[in-house]
């Protein structure tokens, strides 16, 4: 049943479109991780060679933001604070100090990371727990990720923005052939990191691959011919099978659904507001698909229990 039901959806070009363009960014994202973890780590390390404020510890132990601000920080937290917006791209833009535990600035590369990023990172602890969204955005706005034109990022972000707060949870075939572009572009700037090549020869290959085909065997029409062709170390005949393409699916909506929760419960009115309405479209879309709803029955709970909240607040 399960089967049959992705296949349906894989009937939709523009569905299948979306999914695919989806799987690049997971393709990315794990391409990108051992880049910016060692980025950020010699960083790290060069920030506290060069400034001798930073190697002592937080003076208290428990400075913390309150409510998206860094007040009343000890004097290593503060200078912290300074030499992170020294070194931030656009500093005049709304930085998450929400997502940082300050004392751990000192000892965790990652906790410095983190300054950089979107909302939503306060639990997480390692570069392997953060998202393609999380990585693109310290690449843009971390100043010492230099070798990176931050143009060519954006374009990346603009795209990945577009397509997981995507309406319908469908992409055109025009809008496809810029995101490609745009990735394409993206990846030759880190043509010297060695593996990436590889992370381009693999979204190359996903954006080719018939997803349609994988579900429903290699019988029909073109399929032996194009997964034939495909790289053996990315995408292979035996790997495009019908699990793992749902095993795609599940992590793309997991990923959206995730970012939604998250906004619907931050203080932000606006920013709630149309995360709240976009998981109204992903409840109706998960309900309507059986087989979705019920992987996402835990998931499905949290809105209808935030939708009761709602109704008593107002």
């Amino acid at each position: 049943m399960v089967r049959e039901e992705l296949a349906v959806r894989l009937n939709d070009k523009e569905y299948k479109n979306w999914l695919k363009a989806g799987r690049c960014l997971l393709i990315l994202k794990d391409g990108l991780l051992p880049f910016t973890d060692q980025q950020m780590r010699a960083f790290h390390g060069d920030l506290l060679n060069q400034y001798a404020p930073l190697r002592r510890p937080c003076e208290t132990s428990s400075c913390k933001p309150r409510g998206n601000k860094l007040v009343s920080a000890c004097r290593v937290c503060s200078e912290w604070q300074k030499v992170i917006l020294r070194h931030h791209r656009q500093p005049d833009t709304t930085i998450h100090w929400t997502n940082c535990f300050p004392p751990s600035w000192r000892t965790d590369h990652w906790e410095l990371a983190k300054a950089y990023m979107p909302r939503g990172q306060a639990n997480v602890k390692r570069a392997d727990e953060c998202d393609a969204s999380a990585l693109l955005n310290l690449i843009n706005y971390c100043n010492c990720f230099c070798s990176v034109d931050p143009k060519l990022v954006r374009q990346v972000i603009q795209c990945r923005n577009e397509l997981m707060h995507s309406c319908e949870f469908r992409v055109k075939d025009d809008w496809m052939r810029h995101y490609r572009t745009a990735l394409r572009r993206f990846v030759q700037q880190l043509s010297s990191v060695t593996h990436m090549l590889t992370v381009g020869k693999q979204i190359e290959d996903m954006l080719a691959v018939d997803l349609s085909i994988c579900v429903f065997g290699v019988d029909r029409l073109d399929s032996a011919g194009l997964l034939a062709g495909l790289d053996a170390n990315s995408v292979s005949e035996q790997e495009t099978s019908a699990e793992l393409v749902s095993q795609w699916e599940a992590k793309l909506l997991q990923e959206v659904l995730q970012e939604c929760l998250h906004a619907a419960n931050e203080e932000d009115e606006d920013a709630k507001t149309h995360d709240t309405e976009q998981l109204k479209r992903l409840q109706g879309f998960l309900q309507a698909n059986r087989d979705l709803g019920e992987k996402f029955s835990s998931e499905l709970q949290a809105i209808n229990s935030l939708e009761v909240k709602g109704e008593e607040e107002d």
